[in-house]
């Protein structure tokens, strides 16, 4: 039997959608650019603090930093996109259900990650690109930060579920309570205590657990419409299947993206040696801010995409992607203007070493040349996720990072040198804007039911 939906979920499907779509992503746009300041930040300080050599040797974290945020994606896309769905069809007990389950595959996935990471690392990092001068770097990150995945995973995927019943603020508020904390434990264990870049791992780990925290007494709260309940947590394979299938497409994608820079960084080693890691890991960290923003306002679009597509409300639907992907677009335009005339700026706040700037200035410059279309490609895959159409979904995520820019990669650093691994970038850019319009055209349907009106 159907359990009634509380004011915060019915208004998904009568309250108008340009409100809706602030109030639901400004919230996870703040929330998301918090969350990529974990890194960002440790990256500053020990750029400044400890080294070029250093800030290479925390790019070599990257791909495992990245399977990391695979896993609660996984999970948190999947559970979300469900539950919004659910909801939509005024099913609360089923949300329930899959609230528990999320909770238990949060847990096992992250067990099976840390166990072999940790018993791996010197040759995962060696696979990585590392070397003599920059292992013992990441070693001493990720021995700290692994074993405390599953906290951040914890708070990643269950702020994502919180967004999609209801509270987009508060789900802000798991995020930028453990990058607060992060930010001022930093410099105090960085500095203050003269750990270096252990400091930055235990500062990380201490924020994520406080963040974790925060969630999940939300949803321990019986008053919440969506919590836990004894039963909730045994595992059910149809919401497994449910959850893993819809998720399965960004956990790909961040997959992918792992792999390509495993490639990526051993290219980067080949022609550029240890700095132009460094200098990859400074312009990847401008880009996911970028990024993030736009993942941010795709949260807040999930939701409601996924409510409305359940009630049959197509309209909406057609309405609230449209908006996004204008916002999206505009986000991605300032990103390109920012790279390519102020680069220098951008750089300098994460090194003063002259070489590793010129590096990095120039890779950034080609690599984002066509950032402007990033924003189109991302809105349309999530939009594939939130009305459940995986298995395009998870195509479209690998076509940019796999089938476009492993080949890119390959032969643009034969003809080109390290000048090629920065054009790879762009090339797979404008291949996957032209997937996305070709799938957004097959789902005119969604749009106009009724009719075989595009859009």
């Amino acid at each position: 039997m159907a359990v009634q939906m509380d004011q915060a979920t019915a208004r998904l499907g009568s309250e108008r959608v340009g409100k809706l779509l602030l109030d639901y992503s400004i919230p996870a746009v703040i929330g998301m650019v918090m969350a990529s300041l974990y890194n960002i930040v440790d990256r500053i300080f020990i750029g400044q603090g400890v080294g070029p050599l250093a800030i290479s040797g925390l790019a070599l974290t990257f791909p495992l930093m990245t399977l990391v945020m695979a896993i609660g994606t996984l999970v948190g896309v999947g559970a979300s996109a469900r539950i919004s769905i659910v909801l939509g069809m005024n099913d609360v007990r089923w949300a329930r259900n899959i609230l528990g389950n999320a909770f238990v595959l949060t847990f096992l996935f992250s067990a099976v990650l840390i166990t072999f990471s940790m018993l791996y690392l010197d040759d995962i990092l060696l696979a990585f690109g590392g070397s003599a001068q920059t292992i013992p770097y990441a070693k001493d990150y990720l021995r700290i930060v692994i074993p405390g995945s599953v906290l951040s995973n914890l708070s990643y995927s269950f702020s994502g579920v919180m967004r999609a019943t209801g509270y987009p603020r508060k789900s802000m508020y798991t995020i930028l309570i453990g990058v607060g904390l992060n930010v001022i434990l930093d410099p105090i264990f960085i500095f203050g205590l003269n750990m270096g870049i252990e400091g930055a791992a235990v500062a990380t780990v201490i924020s994520m657990f406080v963040s974790m925290l925060f969630v999940m007494s939300h949803f321990f709260n019986t008053k919440h419409q969506v919590h836990f309940r004894v039963g909730c947590f045994r595992p059910k394979a149809r919401i497994i299947r449910n959850i893993v299938s819809i998720g399965m497409a960004p956990f790909l994608m961040n997959l992918a993206a792992s792999v390509v820079n495993i490639i990526m960084n051993n290219q980067l080693v080949r022609e550029g040696g240890d700095l132009a890691i460094g200098a990859f890991g400074i312009i990847n960290s401008f880009g996911m801010l970028i990024v993030m923003c736009v993942l941010g306002l795709c949260q807040g679009m999930q939701p409601i995409v996924g409510f409305n597509y359940g009630a049959g409300k197509h309209k909406r639907v057609k309405d609230v992607l449209l908006l996004t992907i204008r916002i999206a677009t505009l986000i991605v335009t300032v990103g390109f203007l920012a790279s390519e005339l102020f680069p220098r700026w951008l750089v300098r706040a994460f090194t003063d070493d002259p070489d590793l700037t010129a590096m990095a200035v120039h890779g950034m410059r080609l690599g984002y040349c066509l950032l402007f279309l990033d924003g189109f490609q991302i809105v349309v895959s999530v939009f594939l996720q939130s009305i459940s159409k995986a298995q395009k979904a998870v195509f479209m995520g690998l076509s940019r990072q796999v089938i476009f820019l492993i080949p890119a990669l390959y032969f643009f650093s034969r003809w080109f040198g390290l000048t090629g691994v920065w054009l790879s970038i762009p090339a797979a850019d404008l291949l996957a804007a032209v997937v996305a319009i070709l799938f957004l055209r097959s789902e005119r349907r969604v749009f106009y039911p009724s009719s075989g009106r595009r859009v």
